[in-house]
């Protein structure tokens, strides 16, 4: 726009009245289509730029030719990304500006007045309906951003809660099937001699599958729920872990059960019950014989959870499913759990707040 302004004002010359180029109207014509630079940053500049182009091309006795344009677009610029008092100091510098073209221009002005205001309602209208469009369009595209974060919303839960699932399902079913394996097994080794032994096996392990087939129905009733209605979440008691070490008895493994009197609140009860439950499944599993010392205490402001399998020396543990599932409740609980080799056998110790557990 600027090299047409200034083309136009060096290839058409001046007729009377008015007079011929000068250095005014050169710089003139560049700075009016110029100062559309500032058109989206600063619009209100751009508008008193262009209209001062105007006038001062006025003022110095040449023809506006081209610099109207600028003004238009400048006009149309400050409606389409202002609000009400952007618009009304652009009008008022529009006004302005044609008032100053008016009283300075040396032709007949008054002539142009039509096509003035044509220009000026084209201009405000225009600028008006892009910026109804414009809001129209950053609505959608915030509607739409809106869903995204929905969507990945819904999905980290959704994988979330499959991962509680996962865990539960490996942590509780996990526990019980190995109990029942081993159970078999020491039933089956002493079926001939020792009947009476192995028919408590056999009871040991009914009642064992019993339990699986309830937790699994229970997580299913967390899958799909009956009426609408979220089953209560499993809230496990000293009891459950006295049961759980009872279990641990049946298959040869003599268990220590040492809680002094601490009792469990339902949602870090889970968390010590598990934790637990997987260090007794992984004790039996990778060890034949030997004690296994458990602990549930009270220190101050923490819990401290230990499970102390006294065996052979085992090798650090490669970090699986188990590992991986305690330290993550540890975890989500707000504590930390750590599982190593130590002299005479194999720990695991989990830390947690003291709202894991309260005594009585």
């Amino acid at each position: 726009m600027t090299v047409v302004s200034v083309a136009l004002v060096l290839a058409i010359p001046a007729e009377a009245p008015y007079e011929p180029a000068d250095a005014v109207t050169l710089v003139a014509a560049a700075a009016g289509p110029m100062a559309l630079v500032w058109r989206q940053t600063a619009p209100l500049a751009a508008q008193a730029g262009t209209g001062l182009a105007i006038v001062a091309t006025a003022a110095a006795g040449s023809p506006i030719n081209f610099l109207d344009w600028p003004a238009w677009f400048a006009l149309f610029s400050c409606f389409a990304v202002g609000g009400a008092r952007l618009r009304v100091a652009a009008t008022a510098l529009a006004a302005l500006a044609v008032a100053g073209y008016v009283a300075f221009d040396l032709g007949d002005p008054t002539a142009e007045l039509p096509s003035i205001i044509v220009s000026f309602v084209v201009a405000t209208v225009a600028g008006a309906l892009s910026s109804r469009l414009t809001h129209a369009v950053a609505a959608e595209a915030d509607s739409a951003a809106q869903s995204r974060r929905q969507a990945l919303e819904a999905e980290r839960l959704l994988l979330q809660e499959r991962g509680r699932l996962a865990r539960e399902l490996h942590d509780s079913l996990g526990h019980t099937v190995n109990v029942m394996v081993l159970q078999a097994g020491v039933g089956r080794r002493v079926f001939a001699d020792n009947p009476t032994y192995a028919h408590e096996a056999l009871a040991s392990i009914e009642t064992a599958g019993r339990a699986a087939v309830e937790e699994l129905n229970r997580l299913l009733r967390v899958l799909q729920p009956e009426g609408g209605r979220t089953p209560e979440p499993f809230a496990p008691t000293l009891a459950d872990l006295a049961e759980m070490a009872e279990r641990i008895r049946a298959t040869g493994r003599p268990v220590e059960l040492r809680t002094n009197g601490v009792e469990l609140p339902a949602g870090p009860a889970r968390a010590v019950y598990r934790i637990v439950q997987e260090a007794l499944t992984n004790a039996v599993r990778h060890t034949p014989s030997g004690r296994i010392r458990v602990e549930v205490l009270r220190s101050g402001q923490q819990v401290l959870l230990e499970v102390l399998n006294e065996c052979d020396p085992l090798a650090e543990p490669v970090p699986g499913h188990g590992l991986v599932n305690m330290r993550e409740r540890a975890r989500l609980e707000g504590g930390e759990l750590e599982a190593a080799p130590v002299e005479g056998g194999f720990r695991v110790r989990a830390v947690l707040p003291a709202n894991a557990a309260v005594a009585p």
